[in-house]
């Protein structure tokens, strides 16, 4: 569940039929136990020259700008890590909901590395511009309880199976 270019322009593809689609909602979910979006592919990252790197970053900025402007609910139903672009992919969703083994936050930061999908500017907006700044500056991770009690999740279920109910009631 790592995102990479091509992760990032099937998605944007699907976003940009949701309408034909005749959708009236989206739940937004990882495959598998482990993750949500673990975050960039890191290798795929690595052999990227600065252009490279401005480009892959302009498409997440693409796919969060357009989960952000739906109109219609989206759920990040947030099972496992969300770190990194996967915690961006998150915070651009109306409503995160947390199984008990999420963790979210933007660990690139602790390596020198800015988010690229605009998740320094809507996590102050959902959490405060205090915590936001320590867990940006930090590269502080937070698990699914805390999430809540900050008010970054709006709710968290045992595991994945009652965190899709849950998103889909």
């Amino acid at each position: 569940n790592a995102l990479n270019e091509d992760v990032l322009d099937e998605l944007r593809v699907f976003l940009e039929n949701a309408y034909k689609l005749k959708l009236r909602g989206l739940i937004f979910t990882g495959a598998g136990e482990k993750a949500f979006i673990a975050g960039a592919d890191i290798a795929a990252m690595n052999g990227m020259s600065e252009k490279e790197a401005n480009e892959f970053s302009y498409k997440g900025q693409q796919v969060t700008f357009m989960l952000e402007e739906l109109r219609f609910p989206v759920i990040a139903a947030v099972n496992g890590f969300a770190l990194g672009g996967g915690f961006e992919m998150a915070l651009a969703c109306d409503f995160i909901l947390c199984s008990e083994n999420a963790v979210l936050g933007l660990p690139e930061t602790s390596l020198g590395l800015v988010p690229g999908f605009g998740g320094t500017q809507r996590l102050p907006k959902i959490i405060g511009r205090n915590r936001a700044k320590e867990m940006i500056y930090t590269g502080r991770k937070v698990k699914a309880a805390e999430a809540k009690e900050m008010g970054l999740a709006l709710s968290t279920h045992e595991n994945k199976e009652a965190l899709i109910k849950a998103a889909t009631n």
